[in-house]
């Protein structure tokens, strides 16, 4: 059988794109289309704290208006358990709504520039981070607090990144959890053991990889793919089995100030 899994050396000009970003203004007729980084994002549930209206809790962070989006479910419903405990009339008034990060994307692009815009604050998994921490260390880089961190394989001598084919298309896969990129990197290692010893694991923020998708338009920026978290997957999976019997996904609203 011929194996799904395969890699290229052709792809370090990628690698380089992304790691070498920045956070500054970015080159407009450099970036890629707004469409095509929505198609990426889009795949991925995140989940935040809205009311009734469906707008995001709002609280005040260094004179900005800031409102949380939880990359795990569990976090988030941990989140709003605290709030039931610290401001119990807030907290029947809001719930835990999933809503795609294209969406969120799009619309923090609506924001952009607008002094009184709302800021997103991407809230990690912890354990993620912790193993982040752990992987950027042996590599030398120091961890850069409060992002989101995605984990990606390079293999071979020229540690190009590992590519998946699927339906006729390569696809470079980063994962949300570093457990789900291993899985993947044992059957990689069984197919070519040769390549075995090169295989190396990355750190790449999701801040910097949506910051890269901004200011570059290179192709090979839309060849990555996002893999949910294994806990977002069986969410995704559940919202599949009961679609047409709930609520519709939300997402960011109008602004609703998160009271003291």
């Amino acid at each position: 059988m011929k194996s799904l899994i395969r890699w290229s050396a052709t792809l370090g000009l990628v690698g380089s794109a992304i790691l070498g970003v920045g956070f500054g203004q970015a080159a407009k007729v450099l970036a890629l289309p707004q469409d095509q980084i929505i198609k990426t994002l889009q795949p991925v549930p995140v989940f935040t704290i809205v009311d009734a209206q469906g707008a995001p809790i709002v609280k005040q962070h260094e004179n900005k208006q800031v409102t949380g989006v939880f990359i795990s479910q569990q976090d988030a419903q941990n989140f709003f358990q605290q709030l039931q405990q610290q401001n119990p009339e807030l907290a029947k008034q809001v719930k835990v709504q999933p809503v795609s990060l294209g969406e969120v994307y799009k619309f923090s692009q609506s924001m952009e520039g607008k002094p009184d815009g709302l800021n997103i604050d991407y809230v990690p998994m912890n354990d993620e981070v912790e193993l982040a921490k752990q992987v950027m260390n042996q590599n030398g880089q120091q961890y850069p607090e409060g992002v989101v961190p995605l984990f990606v394989a390079r293999v071979g001598k020229e540690q190009g990144y590992l590519m998946i084919e699927r339906n006729n298309e390569s696809r470079i896969p980063f994962f949300f959890e570093k457990a789900q990129l291993q899985q993947l990197l044992e059957r990689f290692k069984k197919e070519k053991p040769d390549l075995a010893s090169t295989v190396k694991i990355e750190v790449i923020p999701l801040e910097i990889m949506i910051a890269t998708m901004k200011e570059k338009n290179d192709e090979m920026l839309t060849k990555i793919e996002l893999v949910p978290s294994q806990e977002s997957l069986q969410f995704i999976q559940s919202t599949i089995q009961n679609r047409g019997q709930g609520n519709p996904q939300g997402q960011p609203a109008p602004q609703n100030q998160q009271k003291k």
